[in-house]
């Protein structure tokens, strides 16, 4: 058998040519496929471009069928050519037509072939169509013509991007990207945001693709990583990024990936196959979306957002353009559209510039959601295909309570969201008046009406809202978005600023809750877990690893010193375990006595209730503990075998059934036999008309987001809790048939002028 090889940069000088050519788009693709053909001895490459729609459609063909072309169809995840396109991967075969995927077009008469390589086209990390060349005897192509054909497609994105193509020849999949669109994602924080897009990614359009000198190139990209490096130093350098530890751990990674060698080593490579150093920063970056693109793992997908955010920042060296964020003219009310995000670039916005984020991809647990909820943005996740839909300064609308995004909404739509913005501005008016309005219920119960944080941009919505402490400070937040584990004087430094900002207000610090989808960048368990949601995580984690325990609990000892600390135990499963803290933390005490440090005036020690079987351990509970709380979250996903994350669940049952209110007021009765506090901090705290159910059920220490406190505080004041109370015991005492006591919680809200 003939070796074959190409030679790409002559291939590259070729195509170059044709470019420059004035010549109608689809001759130029004749032009090019033939090219390609014949430089890698192949006797077909063909091009396929995916619409919108999914459809990959044959554009060029050298060696098939030329009436195919603008005929033959395949759609995303079809054939051979779907499936690359589905995954954005190459695929290298002997025999094409042994493949699984193989699927028949008689029209092209690709039947006599055996040998296929195909490879995606990729722009900014999307895939935008598959190259293919095939040979009829059965042949292995190199290493070296898979680098060159991935190199080859770079000259197709460019041209697909820019829209330099044939006439689409069917309506059917023509896109009119002035015309409205509405989509649905997932709501990853409730808020409405009427405003402009700002593309977060506007991309660098890269017009020099083909280098001249090898070593004028490679010297280039030596100096923008230098200026790289020493901007993210400088960065690291500022005053107020020091005092945000949280936006200055995030940076430390992004130094971290801008000194890897790997990554220099395949930008380099790339310019010596032909092109310069933006396109090969530019290259690489796309092959390693679509590679890790695929993967769920939580932590992958953020480093992905991490080495996004660096390749953006080498191109912007690169182009001579400013990378930091406020030098952008942003416009009031700016919706941010973007694939993903690292939470240090939404940081770097002005935050009252903000209204809303929409992300591409994007979970609960994402860094920058994390974030984007403390600040109070609205956001929407896993809006899929909104990028390609969206330009700058686009109207858009944003509805975070239900996932809707309207972009280009027509005049009727804009006018019911202006209203129910309006209205929505008119309620925090009330609710911001309120602020100072004592919580009791109409009928004279207090309630404690508390927050939930875990970042320093939390602590300002304390006083903001009128909440009477924090209920729940989540530590494992700090450790979430740091590239290293947070050294003992970094996490005394954050407990002792949160004390300062609390004032004499209380602060119920939660250790570390991490494993199932709270996933450290640097730490990975031992194996995999089936179901991490019931495996390796919070207390289990934290007993199994002492050091990591002692090493928290005496910097919130020592930050402690002087006032005192409540400190609770995640997802404790038997007393034992509470037992086995108790001692770590006497050790940590009797520690730090005997080097004179000051101590908390108080040590209370608290639980959560989240693992179903603490429901028969009630009374042996409350005997060990100062205070519970109740995680609804968990406890609601595992009384009722229900992922969170699964959408096709998430509807299908109610923590409002009479099963899960049973389990709380048992719960509440265990607490006042034992004269022992009980807190409710889950989501359910935070919608007025589940707080009304928590209330009657004796609930009256409430904890929830910031933006909750308002809402929930005006239900309380227009309720009469006992009459609820007598409501509720009388349906709970019954044997129920229904799913939910949410119709009969209504129907009570509506007949007694409770205000939501």
């Amino acid at each position: 058998m003939r070796k074959t090889g190409s030679d790409p940069k002559m291939l590259l000088k070729r195509l170059r040519e044709f470019m420059a050519e004035a010549i109608e788009p689809q001759m130029r693709l004749n032009q090019i496929v033939r090219e390609i053909a014949q430089n890698m001895a192949a006797e077909v490459c063909s091009l396929y471009v995916m619409h919108l729609n999914g459809m990959l459609e044959l554009y060029a063909t050298q060696g098939l069928n030329p009436q195919a072309v603008h005929l033959s169809q395949l759609r995303l995840g079809q054939g051979l050519v779907g499936a690359i396109a589905a995954t954005a991967r190459p695929l290298n075969l002997v025999n094409a037509q042994d493949h699984p995927a193989f699927t028949y077009l008689p029209e092209t008469g690709e039947e006599i072939y055996s040998s296929f390589l195909g490879v995606p086209i990729l722009r900014a990390g999307r895939t935008l169509g598959v190259l293919v060349v095939q040979n009829r005897n059965q042949r292995s192509y190199s290493d070296d013509e898979v680098e060159a054909l991935e190199t080859v497609v770079m000259v197709l994105a460019e041209m697909i991007g820019s829209g330099n193509l044939p006439h689409i020849a069917h309506s059917d999949v023509k896109v009119d990207t002035e015309r409205p669109f509405s989509l649905t994602g997932s709501a990853l924080n409730e808020g409405i945001g009427l405003g402009h897009v700002i593309l977060h990614e506007p991309r660098i359009v890269i017009t020099n693709l083909f280098n001249e000198d090898c070593e004028i190139e490679l010297l280039k990209l030596s100096a923008a990583i230098d200026s790289l490096r020493i901007s993210i130093d400088d960065m690291l350098a500022r005053w107020d990024v020091a005092r945000d530890g949280e936006h200055r751990d995030i940076l430390e990674t992004y130094r971290m990936f801008a000194h890897d060698k790997g990554w220099v080593k395949r930008l380099e490579e790339a310019i010596l196959n032909g092109l310069t150093a933006e396109a090969a920063v530019e290259k690489v970056q796309s092959d390693t979306r679509a590679r890790m693109i695929q993967i769920v793992d939580p932590y992958m997908r953020e480093r992905l957002s991490d080495l996004d955010d660096l390749a953006n920042r080498l191109l912007s060296q690169l182009m001579g353009r400013k990378d930091d964020a406020f030098a952008i003219g942003i416009c009031q009310n700016a919706v941010l559209i973007a694939h993903a995000m690292g939470a240090a670039e939404l940081l770097d916005y002005p935050r009252e510039k903000i209204c809303g984020l929409v992300l591409e991809d994007g979970a609960t647990t994402s860094h920058v959601v994390i974030v984007a909820r403390a600040m109070g943005i609205p956001v929407i996740g896993q809006a899929k295909g909104i990028i390609s839909l969206a330009k700058n300064d686009d109207p858009i609308i944003i509805d975070g309570n239900e996932g809707h995004v309207h972009l280009r909404p027509v005049a009727d739509v804009e006018k019911a969201y202006a209203e129910k913005a309006r209205f929505q501005a008119h309620r925090q008016k009330f609710y911001r008046d309120l602020c100072n309005r004592p919580p009791y219920t109409r009928d004279g119960v207090p309630i404690t009406m508390l927050i939930n944080a875990g970042l320093l941009v939390d602590l300002p919505q304390l006083a903001e809202s009128g909440a009477e402490g924090i209920g729940l400070f989540r530590t494992e937040l700090q450790f979430m978005i740091a590239s290293t584990f947070p050294r003992a004087q970094e996490q005394e430094e954050l407990y002792r600023t949160v004390y300062q900002e609390v004032g004499d207000k209380s602060v119920t610090f939660r250790t570390l809750d991490i494993g199932g989808d709270k996933v450290l960048p640097y730490f990975r368990a031992k194996g995999h877990e089936e179901n991490p949601a019931l495996g390796w995580r919070a207390i289990r984690l934290a007993l199994d690893r002492p050091a990591l325990m002692r090493t928290q609990l005496r910097a919130l000892l020592k930050a402690s010193g002087g006032r005192e600390l409540r400190l609770m135990l995640p997802m404790v499963t038997e007393i034992a375990e509470i037992h086995h803290a108790q001692q770590l933390i006497d050790r940590e005490v009797a520690h730090l006595a005997r080097f004179s440090y000051e101590l908390p005036t108080q040590l209370k020690l608290g639980a959560m209730i989240e693992v179903p079987s603490l429901l028969f351990q009630l009374d042996e509970l409350m005997q060990v503990t100062d205070f519970v709380s109740v995680g609804s979250n968990d406890l609601f996903q595992f009384m009722m075998a229900v992922d969170r994350s699964n959408i096709q669940l998430a509807n299908r049952f109610d923590p409002l059934s009479p099963t899960v209110l049973r389990a709380l007021r048992k719960i509440i009765r265990a607490s006042q036999r034992n004269n022992v506090p009980v807190t409710l901090c889950g989501e359910m705290a935070g919608k007025p008309l589940m707080a009304m159910a928590l209330i009657g059920l004796g609930f009256q220490r409430l904890s929830m987001a910031p933006a909750s406190i308002g809402p929930v505080k005006a239900m309380l004041l227009s309720l009469n809790a006992e009459k609820l109370c007598d409501v509720l015991e009388k349906e709970l005492g019954i044997l129920q048939t229904e799913r939910s006591l949410r119709p009969m919680l209504l129907d009570f809200a509506r007949n007694n002028n409770i205000a939501f």
